[in-house]
């Protein structure tokens, strides 16, 4: 009898580490396959700041493609010195909204907007765009409040500014005598592009130097193109606060496609 409940209770304590066992591995397959699915093909991000207002808000949850561009070691989570240069390497159109590594700090991931390519002449002159010598089609929508960021809103200009690929977009003008809206004319050295924010006047971008903006950004630094806005938030949105999931959400832009 004795040697029956031994047995028993051994049987049950094997039962028990086996299940253990296959609850571990299930987790580490789970992992697995994400970290796979994270470096080849698919990463989300959120957006902090208001630099690509109105076609990205603070609040925003994005899913960025990897595949887009080829790989580089910033495909790869830390951005691990496995090899140089890309694989499969892809050129980006301009207009595309970009994901990338700040090149004066490759642990920062920032997002703008390509409107500079390899070899081209980037130059702003009274707040409208100029490329390769010519001034970009900009086209004058009726103007908005936004919120400052300091407590008060502000009338803001609205522009549709049409790329020479034919891509357009909405952008955010606070007038045209800012910081970075007269400029030298910038040339994009050979394996490197020029981004810029659409929030044209609160954007920390290729304008400003590499030293304490972004300057140039190498190929090797970009990570992915922006697909779609998956799901998004007003600021007062909190993890810990569960009512501000609902209250503060933005189903409008849920699932929404970005160009």
């Amino acid at each position: 009898m004795t040697e029956d409940v031994h047995s028993a209770d051994s049987s049950e304590k094997s039962g028990a580490l086996n299940e253990v066992v296959e609850i571990v591995k299930t987790v580490v397959y789970a992992l697995l396959i994400a970290l796979f699915l994270r470096v080849l093909f698919f990463q989300p991000f959120t957006i902090p700041s208001a630099s690509m207002d109105p076609t990205l808000l603070e609040g925003d949850y994005i899913i960025v493609s990897k595949y887009s561009y080829g790989y580089s070691k910033n495909s790869i989570p830390f951005s691990p010195p496995l090899f140089k240069g890309r694989i499969m390497d892809r050129m980006p159109e301009r207009g595309d909204i970009i994901v990338f590594k700040l090149p004066r700090d490759g642990h920062i991931d920032y997002i703008k907007r390509l409107v500079g390519l390899p070899g081209d002449r980037i130059q702003m002159q009274g707040g409208v765009l100029f490329i390769n010598g010519k001034a970009v089609p900009r086209r004058a929508l009726p103007p908005v409040m936004v919120d400052s960021g300091y407590g008060f809103t502000r009338n803001v200009e609205r522009y549709e500014e049409t790329l020479p690929n034919g891509k357009s977009y909405i952008t955010y003008d606070f007038g045209p005598d800012g910081d970075v809206d007269n400029t030298g004319v910038f040339v994009v050295p050979e394996g490197s592009y020029f981004f810029m924010g659409d929030n044209r006047d609160n954007s920390l971008d290729s304008r400003v130097p590499a030293e304490i903006g972004v300057g140039y950004v190498p190929a090797e630094n970009l990570v992915g193109k922006a697909r779609i806005i998956m799901l998004s938030w007003n600021k007062g949105a909190s993890l810990f606060k569960p009512w501000t999931w609902v209250l503060d959400a933005r189903p409008s832009r849920f699932f929404h496609t970005l160009k």
